[in-house]
């Protein structure tokens, strides 16, 4: 009789185990599962991260073109400006002296202002497209910001899978979904703003 009970408790052992195997298939198979979807999309959220810092760079490079164009522009624009004064000195040497003002030194004049107006229109208008450019940028450095965050949550609930499935651990497998779950929250922010 002793055999017997023997070959039963092996038989229940036997059972016990391989339903623990199947149950850990299962869960290795999740964990595989959702560590899969989540490298996924740390892969698309890394490559928006590049792509939006990338374009945040060239746009505050075209925003310092524009900033080094609107000085050189003010400075074209105090040039002109000193070339009348220039002018109105001698207008007024020549009045000081109860003499006729030549044309000359009265057309120089009025090109001059002419000049400067245009001069001001053209250096107010590079300060704002260097000024949009910048906001674009900040706004593309701001969602990439969102991308970095995400791919980070992501590459942690990634690992954090790959501990779960070596320990089977479901703990730490929940631990892992909830930090994909933050990643998932970073990325979609980063689409839409």
């Amino acid at each position: 009789m002793p055999e017997d009970t023997e070959v039963e408790t092996e038989k229940l052992h036997e059972a016990i185990h391989e339903e623990l195997e199947r149950e850990g298939s299962t869960f290795l198979h999740r964990v595989a599962m959702t560590t899969a979807v989540l490298a996924a999309l740390a892969a698309v959220a890394a490559l928006l991260a590049g792509a939006t810092v990338n374009e945040a760079l060239v746009l505050k490079t075209e925003a310092a073109r524009l900033q080094t164009e609107a000085s050189d522009t003010w400075a074209h624009y105090q040039a002109r400006e000193i070339k009348a004064a220039i002018q109105e000195a001698e207008r007024q040497t020549w009045m000081a002296a109860n003499r006729p003002v030549p044309a000359e030194i009265t057309d120089k004049a009025q090109h001059y202002a002419a000049e400067r107006e245009t001069l001001e229109q053209t250096a107010h208008t590079l300060e704002q497209a260097r000024d949009e450019k910048s906001r674009e940028a900040d706004q593309l450095l701001h969602s990439h910001e969102h991308y970095a965050y995400g791919v980070t949550l992501f590459q942690i609930a990634i690992a954090l899978g790959a501990i779960a499935a070596l320990t089977r651990a479901q703990g730490i497998w929940f631990v892992s979904l909830i930090a994909g779950i933050g990643g998932i929250g970073f990325f979609v922010i980063g689409l839409i703003n």
